[in-house]
């Protein structure tokens, strides 16, 4: 049973009443929830020392070490959601793909992946290729008890670019040019990729996940009809593929203000809106039916106390009237934070919208 379904004859589970879930569904809210994109880790000192000497990839496969740097952002900040520590190339990994994420630059695949042949390296997931998610997940919610744990996992888009390009892009050429040059070997990537990232969703939700959400970092470099034609299909297959389980489904890229309407068409139930668009535009081209999450500008938390709170008003003022709001950042938090600041912006945005 979802950690977000009301049991039939039964009490609730012990998520179901929470201020995230709430605002997920769209339902009044004691106060707006926060949680923070990247909160587990980078910009604390004990996820730095919990992680010294420890590659990333490695890091993932260690069920106590996720379930703690997982916990760390939720007993400093007190947010109001937990996100699994993983990477979205852990699936990849999972099933067999020669792949490392470099310091400072990011995924690297040894081998890109680029012609038909290439395909069959991407294998079916199966629970037991990520037997440490279930583990890490079972230790987490035994400790987060009302508080609910976001999984995640990579839209087909951003992880086909990873894969085609062999590492991150800025103008994703190689991407690009398979999906206008060869469009039917890229939907069949895209599918492929779907079928994987569906997989890795439902045994985070199974494990007792109780949200999920989708990240598309890079999809913003696409046209909104590129969007609908060539990447819409896999995203909603992915959405489709969760949706019985019945938790919130949030989806999230960066520079996607062209996009809004259309990732929450493709199934979202909350659309995550970067800091370039205010939250009541964005609801205004996201359409009824969807919460939203975010927005702050993560610069901004370089800034002084009183900059911070100002712009925290300008999100709140902006997100008045939506049927439903994740306080987020516009991204994630950037590694150099300092983490004091995102705690006074929890109890900051608790104490100004308590009911």
């Amino acid at each position: 049973m979802s950690a977000n379904l009301r049991p039939t004859g039964q009490q609730p589970t012990a998520t179901y009443e929470s201020a995230f879930l709430k605002a997920c569904r769209r339902e009044p809210v004691p106060h707006t929830p926060v949680w923070f994109m990247r909160q587990a880790g980078r910009s604390l000192p004990e996820y730095l020392k919990a992680r010294e000497g420890i590659p990333m990839l490695e890091s993932c496969m260690m069920p106590e070490l996720v379930a703690e740097i997982t916990m760390q952002p939720v007993r400093r900040h007190h947010v109001d959601a937990a996100i699994y520590f993983s990477d979205i190339v852990v699936p990849l990994k999972a099933i067999g793909i020669d792949l490392d994420i470099k310091p400072g630059v990011g995924p690297v695949v040894e081998q890109p992946i680029r012609s038909r042949a290439d395909l069959a390296r991407l294998r079916d997931l199966t629970p037991e290729d990520v037997w440490y998610v279930t583990e890490a997940i079972g230790l987490l919610t035994a400790e987060l008890g009302s508080t609910p744990l976001i999984g995640f996992a990579g839209a087909p888009f951003t992880l086909a670019s990873y894969l085609v390009e062999g590492g991150p892009s800025k103008n994703h050429e190689h991407t690009k040019a398979l999906m206008y040059g060869d469009p039917q070997l890229w939907a069949d990537l895209l599918d492929r990729l779907a079928e994987i990232t569906s997989a890795f969703l439902k045994v985070q939700i199974e494990a007792g996940a109780s949200a999920v959400q989708l990240f598309d970092s890079w999809v913003g470099a696409l046209a909104p009809a590129d969007y609908r034609r060539s990447v819409m299909p896999a995203s909603s297959k992915v959405f489709r593929a969760v949706e019985e389980y019945g938790v919130p489904r949030i989806h999230f890229g960066v520079g996607t203000g062209e996009l809004l309407g259309l990732m929450g068409e493709a199934g979202a139930d909350v659309v995550g809106v970067d800091w370039r668009v205010p939250l009541d535009e964005a609801a205004r081209r996201v359409g009824p039916g969807k919460a939203l999450q975010g927005n702050i500008d993560p610069a901004v938390l370089f800034s002084t106390t009183e900059a911070v709170e100002a712009k925290a008003d300008e999100v709140l003022a902006a997100a008045k009237g939506l049927e439903g709001h994740v306080f987020n950042l516009g991204h994630g938090v950037p590694p150099t934070t300092n983490p004091d600041a995102l705690t006074r912006l929890v109890e900051y945005v608790h104490t100004k919208t308590a009911v």
